[in-house]
């Protein structure tokens, strides 16, 4: 008997209806009955489609308002205080977003008994995806325990509309590996509190009519910690005796269990999950070490790119593990969770026929999983016409010769190690940059972007349907950024930026500027709370027809004698941030990005752009989960970095930006990056990320970020101030600029211009006690 499962829906909408909620909530135009109607309404159209498509174990509780792991730590108590939250009963939703976005002092906080200045939670990418989790904060006082059965509400939900689902909770261990814990603290050492809490809620699930319960463990399929080994086996035996009648699925994914597949296999639970398509190696090892008597849950349909599986391929393993005795305690799912691709190809009526015949969606996606099920019971033949499509989408990519420009490889070929170096060490060129520059202590810069508001995104919009033409559009734009480098000039920014008013998307905007690139109309997946991104497809060779950004670069630069920072992606993010192709080599693919990118930035130079900023948030996104795998990554990712930066004279200073990350176990290859200026972001760890920079001796200059741009508030200049002192204890004063954690575009003018004035008014003091 093979059942086709899945592991988790997206949670947005197809449209997005989760994110208009949220905003409408958070801005006072709603209240919570209709936030929590809406997501109902789409809970419900989540649960009818998955069965409707043929998935039999049916997840629930994968929806979140905002984040699983910060609704998972409030269901067990794991609140810090100071977020409105009296011990008991269920967190408010005033308490869930203020953990997610501080609090800015409002009526609705105020009730809630929120403190005005509180901060959110530390976010931080999910394992080496581009989502964000809110980074649950422990301390000795923290005292776990179940005080909201999400679980049981979600299962009971779903048999009042006549489905029997499978719950979903993210396991005891990887939470507490995944939290942050004070006063000394190892989040491990909570695991004994926690355990009641977790067998409280398998005990009220079997009491609802649970049957299966997916318990969520990815830290399996990474060099685990100290101790964590013995926190698993101590976890899951308490677990199964919890509730005896209940078959816990045991899932693991985003690579495979290697090392930590003994450990997975010993531990109590009906099923194991894996992950075939990041690591198809690792079934020949799985089928030897699993139990016949137990199920094996096969990911084998890719929860993270939108290529069509191949089926006839994934039918292979299905029936090596049938071969292998597991025939009759067999499941089909995909990979991991649908949460990282778009809700359904559909809608996408725009793309190119021949390239749409080869994309699957999460809707697509599970009507693959249900026809591989069916064919591994019934043969081949029951699902005939899923087959043929499959075969016949592979060999049109195979017979496609778009897919290759012999341009793009003479001009890889041609790549030399000297393209890879800047002419001179930092220590020379930063000399060489302060002649040009004569800039002051502490810089103030912007990362980039300014709000992108209604009145932007209403010109964007106009200009695609056709109501507006370029010119009108172009015109607006140049209102606006001469509006912006205005009022930087005004305020006293030193290094301003022109805002990015024409760009919809940080990668989205050069990806439509360059050959090889596909894009969607509605293909939204989730970054964080109620951001949503629209990856575009890489399906072809990567190359640049022409200038990106010089003409509005050159134009900002033109009305202000402060340098001008230009702005660009890097290449490691474009590939990060799109949905890669799969049939060459990733790095291939980076390099091809880093080309057109070091085009650009000669561009930029000789149109007199003095600063040129190469974003690389996603850098440490693209590590591997194991240490074994890093050195090959670094090496090429950071070549292409220095390949996309390198075209340029001494007196050009180069930027770079990345998001939260820990950088301790990478900070060698992030200084083998060579920039001249990197910033990141640090307001929410309080300085803390800069540990690594100062312990490793980082040699180049550093701006950490002193406001935290994805939290609706405005930091006082005392707040700046206080921050950019702890960054001085840590950096050298000499080698430190100032700046904001991210881009500004989700932020508003109200909350920008304030926030901005405070942070020059730092700076100035700052400069004035130095005296």
């Amino acid at each position: 008997m093979t059942i086709a499962a899945n592991l988790g829906y997206p949670r947005i909408g197809p449209r997005r209806e989760l994110k208009t909620a949220l905003e409408a909530f958070w801005a006072g135009r709603t209240g919570e009955a209709d936030l929590q109607s809406t997501a109902a309404a789409l809970r419900a159209g989540a649960r009818a489609l998955q069965q409707g498509s043929g998935i039999s174990h049916v997840p629930s509780a994968d929806f979140a308002l905002y984040d699983h792991v910060l609704e998972t730590a409030c269901a067990f108590g794991l609140i810090p205080r100071g977020y409105g939250w009296g011990g008991e009963g269920p967190a408010s939703l005033a308490t869930l977003f203020a953990l997610a976005r501080g609090a800015r002092g409002s009526e609705a906080a105020r009730a809630a008994g929120i403190p005005g200045d509180a901060v959110p939670l530390e976010m931080t990418k999910w394992f080496d995806t581009n989502y964000h989790y809110m980074v649950p904060r422990l301390s000795a006082a923290t005292r776990p325990r179940l005080v909201d059965n999400r679980w049981a509400r979600a299962l009971r939900e779903g048999m009042q509309h006549g489905v029997r689902t499978r719950p979903v909770l993210l396991g005891p261990v990887s939470l507490l590996l995944l939290s942050k814990a004070e006063d000394g603290t190892r989040p491990l050492d909570l695991l004994p509190a926690l355990l009641p809490a977790y067998a409280d809620a398998l005990r009220f699930l079997a009491e609802a009519g649970a049957t299966w319960v997916q318990i969520d463990e990815p830290c399996l399929v990474t060099d685990l910690p100290a101790g964590a080994a013995e926190a698993y086996r101590t976890a899951f035996r308490a677990l199964a005796d919890a509730a005896p009648g209940l078959d816990l699925m045991l899932a693991t994914y985003f690579e495979g269990l290697r090392d930590n597949l003994p450990l997975a296999t010993s531990l109590p639970v009906a099923g194991l999950h894996v992950d075939l398509v990041r690591a198809p190696g690792q079934l020949a090892a799985v089928l030897e070490a699993w139990k016949r008597d137990r199920w094996l849950s096969l990911g084998l349909v890719d929860g993270r790119n939108v290529w069509r599986t191949d089926l006839r391929q994934a039918l292979g393993q299905v029936q090596q593990a049938q071969q292998a005795g597991f025939a009759r305690r067999l499941m089909v799912a995909p990979s991991c969770s649908l949460l990282h691709v778009p809700h359904s190809l559909a809608m996408e009526t725009a793309l190119d026929p021949a390239l749409a015949r080869r994309l699957a969606f999460a809707n697509e996606k599970l009507k693959e999983v249900a026809a591989l099920a069916r064919a591994a019971d019934e043969g081949e033949k029951a699902v005939a016409s899923a087959f043929a499509d499959s075969d016949r989408a592979l060999a049109e990519a195979r017979a496609d010769a778009r897919l290759h420009d012999p341009a793009v490889a003479a001009h890889l070929a041609g790549v030399t190690p000297a393209m890879e170096r800047r002419a001179s060490p930092y220590a020379q060129r930063a000399v060489t940059q302060q002649s040009r520059l004569n800039l002051p202590d502490l810089p103030v810069t912007a990362i980039g972007s300014w709000p992108q508001t209604a009145e932007v995104r209403t010109l964007r919009a106009r200009l695609a349907r056709g109501e507006i033409g370029q010119a009108a559009h172009d015109e607006a734009m140049r209102a606006l950024i001469a509006d912006s480098v205005r009022w930087q000039d005004e305020v006293g920014v030193d290094v301003p930026v022109h805002g990015e008013f024409e760009r919809n998307d940080m990668v989205k905007h050069f990806a439509e500027q360059l050959a090889g690139y596909a894009f969607t109309k509605h293909g939204w997946v989730q970054s964080y709370g109620s951001r949503c991104v629209a990856p575009p497809i890489i399906w072809a060779d990567v190359s640049r027809p022409a200038p990106m950004t010089v003409r509005w670069s050159a134009f900002a630069q033109s009305l202000t004698a402060r340098p001008m920072k230009g702005m660009l992606t890097g290449p490691v993010t474009m590939l990060q941030w799109s949905f890669p192709r799969t049939d060459i080599a990733r790095d291939v693919v980076c390099r091809q990005i880093a080309l057109a990118i070091r085009e650009e930035v000669a561009d930029l130079e000789a149109a007199g752009i003095p600063i040129i900023q190469i974003d690389e948030p996603a850098f440490r996104e693209g590590l591997p989960l194991r240490q074994a795998d890093r050195a090959d990554y670094l090496r090429w990712a950071v070549a292409c970095f220095r390949l996309s930066a390198s075209a340029v004279r001494d007196e050009t200073q180069i930027h770079t930006h990345m998001c939260y990350s820990e950088f301790n176990d990478i900070i060698d290859s992030i200084a083998a990056m060579d920039a001249d200026v990197i910033s990141i972001e640090t307001a929410r760890s309080d300085m803390d990320l800069l540990e690594a920079f100062a312990a490793f001796d980082y040699p180049n200059a550093i701006g950490p970020g002193v406001w935290d741009i994805h939290a609706p508030r405005v930091p006082g200049a005392e707040e700046m101030v206080r921050l950019a002192q702890r960054a001085a204890q840590r950096i050298p004063r000499g080698r430190l600029w100032l700046n904001p954690d991210c881009g500004c575009k989700t932020r508003g003018w109200a909350e920008v211009k304030p926030a901005m004035e405070n942070l020059v008014a730092a700076a100035r003091r700052l400069r004035a006690e130095a005296v």
